[in-house]
């Protein structure tokens, strides 16, 4: 498939452009900063694009099969956070103009504001708070998402994140803010940003989770 990749520079979106090659996609890389990309490849094209405007992802965004985006921005107490919603607008408008109706878009357990309260006491009165404002604006481009009719979307949530490479392990998943263990309890996990990759991935050959969040974490 043709793959644009929205925050290829990430420690995500590097892993997940290099599974898109090595299962033979043809991946457009949209970067701020081409040099931070250090990997070549005769199907990766790397182009620098502004993800706040429209007008320049949809030059890039023509003739895709999907957009996947991996972008990430760091909590802010004083401010919060926009960025999320900020770019997800640009994408949403850019994807209209250019006719790619399919995105899989990456956020975080919890999003939705009273989903932690089955956390563990650190997740719920010490991790949380820490993160809130990533966790609202991450929320609000979900919600955004939900409002888009032409748009098949798909909102992958992962919990905390390893820099670690993709493994063979089976995926556990669930349609909500969380994976719940057996108990109903959600369990204190950590993924490797590879297998958050290898997931997105696998939904290009799947409507399984069209229009739907999901939360996922490894056995």
């Amino acid at each position: 498939m043709k793959i644009a990749v929205v925050g290829a520079t990430g420690q995500t979106g590097q892993y997940l452009v290099n599974q898109a090659l090595q299962q033979g996609h043809v991946v457009t890389a949209l970067v701020r900063n081409p040099g931070k990309l250090t990997v070549t490849h005769e199907n990766l094209k790397v182009v620098t694009a502004d993800i706040f405007s429209a007008d320049s992802l949809e030059t890039h965004f023509k003739d895709q099969d999907v957009v996947m985006s991996c972008l990430g921005f760091p909590a802010s107490f004083f401010t919060g956070v926009t960025g999320y919603t900020r770019s997800m607008t640009a994408m949403v408008s850019a994807m209209q103009e250019a006719r790619v109706n399919r995105i899989i878009t990456m956020t975080s357990w919890y999003t939705e504001p009273n989903s932690g309260t089955q956390s563990s006491y650190l997740i719920r009165f010490l991790l949380l708070p820490l993160i809130r404002s990533v966790l609202s604006n991450m929320y609000e481009m979900e919600q955004l998402l939900q409002k888009t009719e032409d748009i098949n979307w798909t909102v992958v949530r992962p919990p905390g994140l390893k820099n670690l490479p993709a493994t063979a392990q089976e995926f556990l998943t669930h349609e909500g803010y969380f994976v719940p263990d057996n108990n109903g309890q959600p369990p204190g996990s950590a993924v490797g940003r590879g297998d958050v990759a290898r997931f997105m991935l696998s939904l290009l050959n799947s409507n399984a989770w069209a229009k739907k969040g999901v939360a996922i974490t490894t056995k």
